[in-house]
């Protein structure tokens, strides 16, 4: 039997997920009325599913505004990659005395399938035609660091780094820029590949320090992005204008 509970379990996934690949930018007002009726359900698993994602950072209550997806700073930002960047490596490292044949024949799979994507992406124009394959792209991205993830087996480790990446996977990918940005898809795509190889290699200190550097430099291409589009948070260009410490 289907509680309103449980619905508002598989609601509030859906609509993290939307989040999470950018198909709901920053700032979007989610109407209750709207959801009730997508979803087929009463306003109160809507409620409930909003109450949810407000937990986890991902959208706000406005007053007589109603709910928005999240708008962060340019510090938030910086500081969520911050901790994931300390999180992942640590979670690679860990990973990297446990991989088997098996769980490494699947982050080959997610690598390879990522892979197809960048170079999808990088054959398309900018714009609209790279705006399709945004979701897939991200949503590639996140499978291969899940796999590692699942590798480790340290749930409070994934849970803190999977909260941090939440705040910013949304506005990495809902702006895919121009052809001046190609060549920081393909560095994504070939960390990808050197983080492999280290744990394949079985090399805990080389896998968590390529994982490290990998989502620092992430964090470059996010600037670059949203600079290019001017789609900053609102104090980015202010926050852009100091000395980086």
């Amino acid at each position: 039997m289907t509680t309103d509970s449980t619905k508002a379990d598989d609601i509030a996934l859906v609509i993290e997920e939307a989040i999470v690949s950018g198909e709901l930018a920053p700032g979007t007002v989610l109407r209750q009325e709207q959801l009730s009726e997508r979803f087929g359900v009463s306003r109160t698993p809507i409620r409930e599913a909003l109450r949810r994602l407000a937990a986890l950072g991902l959208v706000s209550f406005v007053p007589n505004r109603g709910v928005r997806v999240r708008t962060v700073s340019r510090e938030e930002l910086h500081e969520a990659f911050l901790v994931r960047a300390e999180l992942e490596s640590l979670a690679t490292e860990i990973a990297a005395a446990k991989m088997t044949e098996e769980s490494l024949h699947e982050l080959d799979a997610a690598a390879k399938r990522f892979s197809r994507l960048t170079q999808e992406l990088r054959s398309r124009e900018p714009g609209e035609e790279r705006r399709t394959v945004m979701g897939d792209w991200v949503r590639a991205n996140h499978a291969f660091h899940d796999v590692i993830y699942r590798v480790a087996e340290s749930p409070l480790v994934e849970q803190l780094a999977k909260s941090a990446r939440r705040t910013f996977s949304g506005p990495a990918v809902w702006a895919p820029g121009d052809r001046s940005i190609d060549g920081l898809y393909l560095r994504n795509d070939e960390q990808h590949k050197a983080i492999r190889g280290a744990l394949a290699a079985g090399s805990p200190a080389g896998a968590r320090q390529l994982a490290r550097e990998h989502v620092l430099s992430s964090f470059e291409m996010l600037e670059t992005i949203l600079e290019q589009v001017g789609a900053q948070p609102r104090d980015w260009k202010k926050a852009r204008a100091k000395p980086r410490r």
